[in-house]
């Protein structure tokens, strides 16, 4: 327990109060010998992360509750269940070898917050099996998960502003049986636009050079 304590950050009171409060699961015993292991490490810093956003510590014993109880990660936690994305379900240890030790409680606590991230017992679930490639290569490629999770953070936004714009001219203009079937074609419009702008910005930064 001490040795757990030490790598987590926190202190022995601290770890016996979350062990009493069910926050962590029990450890592996062998005769009077309490054996905790990295899932314990993971999930302690899954804690930290969601009082680092704002959650209380009722609050993450009542998610883990409904999480230990069988209810879905994205329902208890309000996320939009994704129509055309795939989630994936993580161990802890899988999640910080997809980003080679930058699962660190403060980009968790921002992923957490963008909605990539669900706890669901002792697994996570990352909304979007694409986006978590993307960020995976990006990290692989030397680029700091901490500014990737900050690019998302902006990406989102003015994704927002898009889909606010093209569901407003399809509502204006079509049916509202007709929308899904019209869907696809701003996700063509917005491949496309970036593609080009994509062009004249490194045009320009070759001009610039």
């Amino acid at each position: 327990m001490e040795e757990l304590a030490a790598k987590a950050g926190i202190t022995v009171r601290t770890l016996r109060f979350y062990r009493e409060r069910g926050l962590i699961p029990p450890p592996r015993r062998e005769g009077r010998i309490a054996w905790y292991d990295e899932r314990h490490l993971a999930r302690l810093h899954t804690i930290a992360a969601l009082l680092e956003r704002g959650h209380t510590l009722s609050g993450i014993a009542d998610l883990t509750a409904a999480f230990e109880s069988g209810r879905d990660a994205g329902e208890a936690l309000g996320l939009v269940e994704p129509t055309e994305e795939t989630p994936v379900r993580l161990t802890p240890e899988a999640l910080a070898d997809h980003f080679a030790g930058q699962v660190t409680p403060e980009n968790l606590a921002a992923a957490l917050d963008l909605g990539y991230l669900a706890v669901d017992g002792e697994e996570i679930v990352h909304i979007s099996r694409r986006l978590l490639d993307v960020s995976a290569a990006l990290v692989r490629e030397g680029i700091p998960l901490a500014a990737v999770l900050a690019a998302g953070r902006e990406v989102r936004a003015h994704a927002d502003a898009l889909a606010r714009l093209f569901v407003d001219l399809l509502h204006a203009h079509a049916a509202d049986q007709d929308l899904a079937r019209l869907r696809p074609l701003a996700k063509h419009v917005v491949e496309a636009e970036l593609s080009l702008a994509m062009d004249r910005r490194l045009a320009g930064s070759a001009d610039e050079v």
